[in-house]
């Protein structure tokens, strides 16, 4: 958890900073993937932050190869193991902080190899914007899903060169994240299975983003469970009913894929770390996430 201290330090890193001090935080923070919050999410609730200890694990921050670039990457898995089931863990708007870090390191205590890439890191570092307005703007509405798609794949080789059985391939991700996580078991034949928590499943087609969940909800390669609050402002219950319709009209794999909407959760119900965590339905959304990848050969 970020002390006082290390709290107030963060305004260095806000865009606009000039000083040398600045610029030398700011390379610390990307430095530093998967450790302490991201600044837009200060304060954060020490209270409820879920914190998993890393003994008998494997962590830590990877580079993966992507044409050339080098992709950050937080990976977890039990340590001196192979032959793991892969999980592919992708974030909220705020890039791979300690919440996301926290996650693959859940999933590694359940037997996979989780991975969390840096999906942002070509336009910026989400991490380090203090106004959520402004990183949307500058940052995450710069992103293509071509890109991420693509990010994905090469994270997927990685997994498969070093200790991963990619014949099990989850996907898993959170807001940001759980929309890329339907677009991506619609792209990659290999995704046996995903889960999307609150992840946007309709918007504006744009050079960008040329398609939706609901665009492609008829051709997953892989069912998906959708992990949804009612009480989300940002995703009106009607988007979901019509995503239900759009799956029970696709695939083998569109149809066997369901939702579960927790009555009065808001968005971001399993943010343990932000005011909008709600232990009950976090929970029994963790342990149907586990059962959902088990059933569907994830596992």
């Amino acid at each position: 958890m970020l002390n006082l201290t290390q709290t107030q330090d963060l305004s260095a890193l806000l865009p606009g900073q000039s000083t040398e001090a600045g610029a030398t935080r700011r390379t610390a923070l990307k430095a530093a993937l998967g450790v302490g919050y991201a600044a837009s999410t200060l304060p954060t609730l020490a209270q409820t932050a879920i914190k998993t200890s890393a003994d008998g694990l494997t962590v830590g921050e990877v580079t993966i190869d992507v044409n050339g670039f080098g992709m950050p990457a937080y990976r977890a898995a039990p340590a001196g193991k192979t032959g793991l089931p892969v999980v592919l863990v992708l974030s909220e708007i705020f890039g791979v902080h300690e919440y996301i870090a926290d996650t693959t390191r859940r999933f590694a205590r359940a037997g996979y190899l989780a991975i969390a890439p840096e999906l942002f890191v070509r336009q910026g570092d989400a991490q380090s914007y203090g106004e959520m307005a402004r990183l949307m703007a500058e940052v995450i509405s710069k992103v293509p899903d071509a890109q991420v798609m693509g990010d994905l794949d090469a994270t997927v080789r990685w997994a498969a060169a070093n200790g991963g059985d990619t014949a099990k391939l989850g996907v898993t991700g959170f807001c940001w994240g759980g929309r890329q996580t339907w677009l991506y078991a619609a792209h990659n034949p290999a995704v046996k299975a995903g889960v999307a928590w609150y992840g946007r499943l309709v918007g504006q087609n744009t050079e960008l983003t040329p398609r939706h969940p609901v665009d492609v909800a008829g051709r997953l390669h892989g069912p998906v469970l959708g992990l949804y609050g009612s009480a989300d402002t940002g995703i009106p219950l009607d988007t979901v009913d019509k995503m239900k319709v759009a799956l029970a009209s696709g695939n083998a794999a569109s149809r066997a894929s369901t939702f579960v909407v927790y009555p009065e959760a808001p968005h971001a119900f399993h943010a343990d770390y932000r005011p909008s965590f709600r232990k009950e339905p976090a929970e029994d959304g963790w342990r149907r996430a586990l059962a959902w990848f088990s059933q569907h050969g994830v596992g």
